[in-house]
């Protein structure tokens, strides 16, 4: 996929497999490396983390990061941090008292394969290592750094984040919403982790009000729209391709964005944030956001 960027093109793919490379590499070192813990807590730990996944928001935080010129060693670590808080929630949101879910990323989800209290673990493992990795002892990320991009991500994965918004979504099930209510379980279900993604990649560097503003406005865009097109391919795609049971939000009588608004609606809302996200990139005064770009464009198009 190519998107322009001034007088010069961007090559999304190209740039994808080259941060991507270096975000497995890093998670292949860090999490549970081989007689760092016991083997039956690093096997469904590295099983929930590698070898599967999209990593939008790794990429997202490398993306950001590089607008602003950030620390490159800062800004990995991140990505890591993020990615990990993403995968410790899926683990615990698949368990037979959440979701109840038997497939995730094209394999068995975690508890499905090593049990519900590995899994358990697993997820509880994960969420601490997510922090270590942001604290390094060696110099590479300075103090304040560290302590702001901790508070960022806590705050995203928390009770008035992700955590939050999955508590909304479970009392919801079965029961009438309307779009603001939706919107809000969305905010923090899942748009507060792609948010903070952005805003952590961009905290790794300097940056202006303007800039900080702008990336602030292109996150929640971002986060919104993901959400709206997970909920188009929970209709249209199926599970082979999602990699997760297809059709499980209206199996549950889960409210989504289509069941609300329509499937056609849900299409031209992704498009309106689209051009959201796109337009604050442009009113951002930073000179290379040609990867958050092309980041959003082949989020929101994946449903089309």
């Amino acid at each position: 996929m190519h998107c322009q960027s001034g007088s010069s093109e961007f090559d999304l793919g190209q740039w994808s497999d080259a941060q991507l490379a270096r975000v497995e590499r890093a998670l292949e070192r860090w999490v549970a490396p081989s007689g760092s813990i016991v083997p039956t807590l690093a096997q469904p730990m590295r099983y929930a983390v590698l070898d599967g996944g999209k990593r939008l928001r790794p990429l997202l935080v490398l993306a950001a990061s590089q607008a602003v010129e950030g620390n490159p060693e800062a800004a990995l670590r991140s990505a890591c941090a993020v990615e990990l808080i993403h995968a410790y929630s899926l683990v615990h949101d698949d368990m037979p008292c959440m979701d109840n879910d038997v497939l995730r990323r094209g394999k068995p989800t975690v508890h499905v394969q090593f049990g519900q209290a590995s899994a358990m673990l697993a997820g509880d493992a994960l969420q601490a290592l997510a922090f270590e990795l942001l604290t390094p002892d060696d110099g590479s990320v300075p103090a304040p750094m560290q302590a702001l991009l901790c508070r960022m991500l806590a705050r995203a994965a928390g009770g008035q984040g992700m955590a939050g918004g999955q508590a909304i979504d479970l009392a919801s099930i079965g029961q009438p919403i309307g779009s603001q209510q939706l919107h809000e379980m969305h905010r923090l279900k899942t748009g507060a982790l792609l948010l903070a993604s952005v805003l952590m990649g961009a905290a790794c560097g300097k940056h202006q009000a303007q800039a900080l503003l702008a990336l602030t406005d292109y996150g929640q865009a971002v986060g919104l729209a993901f959400q709206v097109v997970d909920d188009i391919l929970d209709v249209t795609a199926d599970s082979k391709t999602l990699g997760k049971t297809a059709g499980k939000d209206a199996a549950q009588d889960k409210p989504t964005f289509v069941s609300l608004m329509g499937l056609r609606n849900s299409q031209n809302y992704a498009q309106e944030l689209l051009s959201q996200a796109q337009a604050s990139l442009r009113h951002s005064g930073l000179p290379n956001t040609s990867a958050l770009r092309a980041l959003a464009d082949k989020l929101v198009n994946r449903a089309f």
